[in-house]
């Protein structure tokens, strides 16, 4: 393997998310999410699966971020449950306050950055039966919980994520039902589109106010979109459209202060500019320090009808589009193996939009763990998966990109929202039954690179 250094202070970590690995979701004042509710409708999660006990991360987060110090890791990317810090979208929670503070104060103890996410798609249920995302009330609620987390954890955390994957939570939440709430509302995802936009503009503001220092950005899940026949006009319309919805209608209003003409045609029918008002747009596209980008695959997409029964869809106002398979290796998600993509999509920021610092904020994927006759876990395919694109993400960094760091997705096995507990996606390996934590090869690998700032060999 040629020699392959990371830049001087890049940043490694790894992620998870609240309501995928805290458990305790009756504990010290918690209250209900919409993923509380949306476990209990029959048939929506893989198994009946809910978010208790998760990887109990809420009562053994010490025990966690000593294996993390172990691991050589140098930052943690954490979600805060909404409800946690305001139970049903109300009063600010002393007891889910503390421990955030516990946890930050801990990750800093082992020489640890804390990166937290203030949203990783736990609204309070009591804010959906008010309209959730679809209601703009929501933006100046999400406001008011930021300002009560960045009151309580401002002087110890240096960088805030607003949102993770505004997409999945518009368009997979309220327009396909696959996710929480479970709506199957065009309208109501074109809605949540711009709320929760403004709600990071608004949090962003929060921040500033409290922390004049601190850094904030949003992460977005980007994939390239590839048409099948690039010179059938059919394909390449399902491109661009699915391409607007997936990434433009997110990239536009943040870093250009406006949103890209054609999507706002294609939403018209649902209404989308009607929640647009007057300031909105600034708000949004205040500065940001930082952008997260999420990445997993390549879309495949065709005009082609796939012979199925049509069902509600995230890719609202697109009549016909069908992803074909191609000859590719493939994560247990049915995930296209596409390291490549992933220097595509930061040369695309670089090149086409403002530049501003870039942070993988998740990368990784599930397998199925090998189990060896010592007890250990060769994930093979998860180790491969990473080290192909850490070498693709070094590439963009030769290109020019401003690319500051990296986080493995996952930490830890965790509940992977309507999979359930049937997908694992960690580098340590948690048994839900006992909760002993095993890290696997990808994770005695990464801890590796991370202490040579390098991308070493596999072995």
């Amino acid at each position: 393997m040629e020699n392959i250094v990371f830049p001087q202070g890049f940043l490694w970590g790894a992620a998870t998310a609240a309501f995928q690995v805290e458990g305790a979701t009756d504990v010290d004042g918690r209250t209900d999410s919409i993923w509380d509710a949306f476990c209990r409708l029959p048939g929506k999660v893989v198994g009946g699966d809910c978010g208790e006990p998760a990887a109990d991360h809420y009562r053994r987060f010490e025990q966690d971020v000593r294996m993390m110090a172990e691991l050589g890791l140098k930052a943690y990317r954490f979600s805060i449950a909404w409800p946690r810090v305001r139970p049903d979208g109300g009063e600010a929670n002393q007891a889910g306050l503390d421990f955030y503070s516990r946890l930050v104060d801990t990750l800093l103890a082992h020489d640890i950055v804390p990166w937290p996410t203030l949203y990783h798609w736990d609204l309070p249920q009591k804010l959906e039966d008010a309209g959730g995302w679809a209601n703009r009330d929501t933006a100046f609620r999400f406001a008011d919980y930021a300002s009560s987390v960045v009151g309580a954890l401002g002087d110890r955390v240096g960088t805030w994520t607003t949102l993770n994957e505004p997409w999945c939570s518009a368009f997979l939440g309220y327009a396909a039902g696959v996710h929480a709430p479970g709506r199957t509302e065009p309208a109501a995802a074109a809605a949540a589109v711009h709320h929760l936009l403004l709600a990071h503009g608004l949090a962003a503001d929060t921040i500033r106010a409290a922390a004049p220092e601190a850094k904030v950005g949003i992460t977005l899940n980007m994939y390239p979109i590839i048409p099948v026949d690039p010179a059938d006009p059919a394909d390449l319309d399902v491109a661009r459209r699915l391409d607007g919805l997936q990434q433009r209608i997110f990239l536009d209003p943040l870093l250009r202060g406006e949103y890209p003409a054609d999507i706002l045609a294609d939403l018209e029918p649902f209404g989308f500019g009607e929640h647009v008002r007057d300031g909105d747009l600034g708000v949004i596209s205040a500065p940001m320090d930082m952008l997260g980008v999420n990445y997993y695959t390549e879309h495949y997409v065709s005009s082609s009808p796939n012979g199925s029964e049509p069902g509600p869809s995230p890719w609202i106002g697109v009549q016909h589009a069908s992803f074909p398979r191609r000859d590719a290796p493939r994560t247990d998600m049915d995930w296209e193996v596409r390291p490549d993509g992933l220097t595509a999509v930061l040369l695309r920021l670089h090149h086409d939009y403002p530049r501003l610092p870039l942070y993988i904020t998740e990368n990784g994927a599930a397998f199925r763990d090998d189990f060896s006759g010592s007890g250990a876990i060769d994930d093979v395919d998860r180790t491969g998966y990473i080290a192909s694109h850490l070498r693709a993400a070094h590439t963009a960094i030769k290109a020019g990109v401003d690319l500051r760091g990296y986080f493995c997705w996952s930490l830890l096995d965790n509940f992977e929202w309507a999979e359930g507990y049937a997908k694992r996606f960690g580098i340590v390996h948690v048994d839900y039954t006992t909760q002993i934590r095993t890290p696997k090869m990808s994770a005695r690998w990464y801890s590796r690179v991370a202490r040579d700032n390098a991308l070493v060999a596999v072995s």
